[in-house]
């Protein structure tokens, strides 16, 4: 806890850890609000639920998959600090768009024809946003921190990430749209003046010139990022976790309302637990490590992942039933037999997830130099982003090939298995390398 503490406390990291902080609180304040009033004030099929929510989780990935190359190349390229400043500024000017989109819906001006895609235009605009801000907060921490400090700052990254999301989806489920409409241009604002006080985080290495042909630099970036097999595996392992993490993320909203006929102020309790779960996985695996980068625990972590959403299912599956139009608020939902069985396992699902995938990033970050670190987090975005594109394509194929959300859980228990057996191969390999 005193490099934790020290880090807290110092420039060299607290303003960009705000700033971070702020910007995933936006992005779920904004992305949760959207989906939560569209799924329960639009839509009224479990089907067009469901496809919406992959829809606009498909969006907001998609920038991560074309234009990470170009991100990773920026900000190896020129100074880190100075790209946060830009991407802030241009956060304000995509959260009035989305604003306005989230207050039109409200008002219920034009909600199919206008209101609706403007929403997910804004939020194309904030995966835009995220692709080029993503590979910044990781490369920028071997820059300012001591190596001794990049495991702790990393998990606190991660946490951090993981409490705005909780924050912001926790306000996005009880507060009027019009609120959050309100509340997203407020943030952007403040993002952008606490990112102006990130220091200078100068490029490492001379000026090349900008690759920007999109398909090429991704293949390329990809290519030579994976010569080192550990690098190679945590990405891999990531992928597949974020995969798990996309489709039960997809299904969380229409689950809620149709599987478990609870209101949209449970279906944002869901992904509270699962942020709180992250962020407690995230912090106790440095706790375990002692500050070592080891892929050690991170099999046994997903294993457990996987028995934890096996167990998520049963309890989905035997949930009782309720008759047709009654959704139960908090409350009522609480006072349920299997309600506090329901969110143990959600808890246990995100708190192993966060063990298995914290090691991961920090493996990206001080096994590739310095003058990398940007482009390696990138080439992970772009691995990362396309496996979640398939994950939210799967769940569209599956929700229109009538397969319930229920049983789609079984799908990201299976993956799990091949995270693990990822992480397997991860942790020998880092075994191999410490004993050549």
């Amino acid at each position: 806890m005193t490099t934790t503490t020290h880090l807290l406390r110092s420039r060299r990291f607290l303003p960009l850890f705000v700033t971070q902080l702020l910007g995933a609180f936006n992005d779920n304040l904004y992305k949760t609000a959207m989906v939560l009033f569209v799924v329960y004030s639009v839509y009224n099929s479990e089907a067009a639920e469901a496809q919406f929510s992959a829809i606009a989780s498909g969006l907001f990935i998609l920038p991560f998959f074309l234009l990470s190359a170009l991100a990773g190349q920026l900000a190896d390229m020129r100074d880190k600090a100075a790209i946060i400043r830009i991407v802030k500024f241009c956060e304000i000017l995509i959260m009035l768009i989305g604003g306005a989109g989230l207050f039109l819906a409200w008002r219920g001006t034009a909600g199919h024809d206008f209101a609706i895609p403007l929403m997910l235009a804004a939020l194309l605009a904030m995966g835009i946003h995220s692709t080029f801000f993503g590979p910044i907060k990781y490369a920028i921490l071997p820059q300012h921190l001591h190596k001794d400090e990049v495991l702790a700052g990393t998990g606190l990254v991660e946490a951090g990430t993981y409490i705005a999301i909780l924050i912001g989806t926790i306000l996005a489920g009880w507060i009027p749209v019009e609120w959050a409409a309100l509340g997203v241009i407020m943030t952007a604002i403040v993002g952008y003046l606490t990112g102006r006080q990130v220091p200078p985080a100068p490029p490492t290495i001379a000026a090349e010139p900008i690759d920007w042909n999109l398909l090429r630099a991704s293949y390329r970036l990809v290519r030579n990022t994976m010569h080192d097999r550990r690098v190679f595996l945590a990405i891999l392992a990531i992928s597949f976790f974020w995969t798990i993490g996309a489709v039960l993320i997809i299904q969380f909203p229409p689950l809620a309302k149709n599987i478990l006929t609870a209101s949209k102020e449970v279906a944002s309790l869901f992904l509270v637990i699962f942020s709180v779960g992250v962020a407690i996985g995230s912090i106790s695996i440095n706790a375990l490590l002692k500050g070592t980068v080891s892929a050690r625990y991170s099999p046994v972590s997903v294993l457990f992942m996987g028995f934890f959403v096996v167990a998520f299912y049963f309890v989905c599956r035997n949930w009782p039933a309720h008759p047709e139009g009654l959704l139960l608020d908090v409350p009522a939902f609480m006072a349920e037999p299997l309600a506090i069985p329901l969110l143990l396992t959600l808890l246990g699902i995100a708190v192993a997830g966060g063990m298995f995938v914290v090691p991961l990033y920090a493996f990206l970050t001080t096994f590739v130099d310095k003058s990398q670190t940007a482009r390696t987090i990138a080439a992970n975005n772009i691995v990362n982003s396309g496996a979640m594109v398939i994950g939210s394509l799967m769940a569209v194929g599956l929700s229109q090939a009538g397969i319930s959300i229920a049983h789609q859980l079984l799908l990201s228990a299976a993956m799990c298995l091949i995270s693990a057996w990822l992480g397997r191969m991860l942790y020998q390999a880092e075994k191999g390398a410490l004993s050549a």
